[in-house]
């Protein structure tokens, strides 16, 4: 009988390595089919693009705006960094969109704590947690934005990291060529379709199908059994959970589905909303490695961007790890927040489609006019 359930298992992990390769390959390809149809766009459309990301708020609203409908931040910074590798947008009008992406996928989170309303005291936990992703993003964008918007801190030390891998718009070491293997079929689909907008609207589905399609496969090979077994002893040590969940998050490739996780352990009271902090600082620099895949055989702005991402994450987590009172800081008002919404559960809807839907839209909106 144990005999027959292991080989079953060794079925079902052979089966998950070979859709993470598939998956795996269909991102790259999707990525670079994103950048050629970007390339394509006409002049018209690439103007709108730059004009509707040239105030930088805008910008990151847009990437507010755009993570919080398709729920993938992965899929939003994978297609910034292919429309910065197209040369439609740069890489100082980029920046803000990722902070943004950011901040939209913490909607996951909080959207799965609204599951336990029927119950006053697990809601209030889960709320809590769901909204100390949001409130981690959103402080790191107020210490971060402002230092980007006037001294261009993140994208200048991503400048001058990517000048050590590259030099110019192509890789000066083994690999030549700016153009992924994938390169021949990419064109010959474009020009096949002949309408760039469709051809874009096809690479984000495909780019979204492989992140999801990956995600899933590796969550299953890896994640599903070892987390259920270690989750009481990583949450002992901050740094444990930290790396923990920066690894885990890498794996799966999304943050949204290691926040999910934390929620109902920490509504279960299985694991507190402090403990449960370090691993949502560890799952924001884990997702970063999407970027970074996109990234490859990239311009060195598609480079930079994907290290923007990474530096974003990493030093928001240097800013409160290592110091439990800014630790303290998030989680004593995701602990008040969680409380005023359960003395009026409407405030958590309304928190929601504030922050993450009415704000943005409006300013969007107006900014434009």
């Amino acid at each position: 009988m144990e005999s027959l359930e292991l080989e079953k298992d060794k079925e079902n992990k052979t089966k998950s390595y070979l859709m993470m390769l598939l998956a795996l390959m269909l991102f790259i390809f999707a990525i670079d089919l994103l950048t050629v149809a970007m390339s394509h766009l006409n002049n018209e459309v690439a103007e709108n693009i730059l004009l509707a990301t040239r105030n930088p708020f805008v910008s990151l609203f847009i990437g507010l705006l755009m993570t919080a409908l398709i729920q993938s931040s992965s899929t939003v910074t994978a297609s910034v960094v292919a429309v910065v590798a197209s040369g439609h947008l740069s890489l100082e009008q980029a920046v803000p969109m990722v902070m943004g992406a950011n901040i939209g996928t913490t909607l996951t989170s909080t959207l799965v704590s609204l599951s336990f309303i029927m119950n006053k005291r697990e809601f209030k936990r889960a709320l809590s947690a769901g909204m100390l992703h949001d409130i981690f993003n959103i402080f790191t964008v107020i210490v971060l934005l402002p230092l980007e918007v006037y001294f261009g801190f993140l994208s200048n030390i991503a400048i001058k990291i990517a000048h050590l891998f590259i030099k110019g718009d192509s890789y000066s070491g083994p690999i030549v060529s700016n153009k992924v293997f994938t390169r021949p079929i990419t064109e010959w689909i474009t020009t096949t379709i002949d309408i760039p907008f469709l051809t874009l609207i096809l690479s984000i589905f495909l780019v979204f199908a492989a992140i999801k399609i990956l995600s899933t496969a590796v969550y299953k090979a890896f994640v599903l059994n070892s987390f259920r077994d270690i989750n009481k002893l990583i949450f002992k040590d901050p740094y444990m959970a930290f790396i923990y969940g920066t690894f885990f998050t890498a794996a799966v490739q999304s943050s949204t589905v290691t926040t999910s996780l934390i929620v109902p352990l920490v509504a279960s009271k299985k694991v507190s909303v402090k403990k449960s902090f370090p691993f949502i600082i560890g799952a924001n620099i884990g997702t970063t490695i999407t970027a970074a895949i996109a990234a490859i055989y990239k311009t060195e702005a598609a480079i930079a961007l994907a290290l923007v991402h990474f530096l974003f994450n990493l030093i928001g987590a240097m800013i409160f790890l290592p110091f439990p009172r800014l630790r303290n800081i998030p989680v004593t008002l995701a602990l008040y927040m969680g409380r005023t919404s359960v003395k009026s559960r409407f405030l958590g809807f309304a928190y929601i489609l504030l922050t993450f839907f009415i704000i943005p839209f409006l300013l969007i909106y107006f900014s434009n006019d």
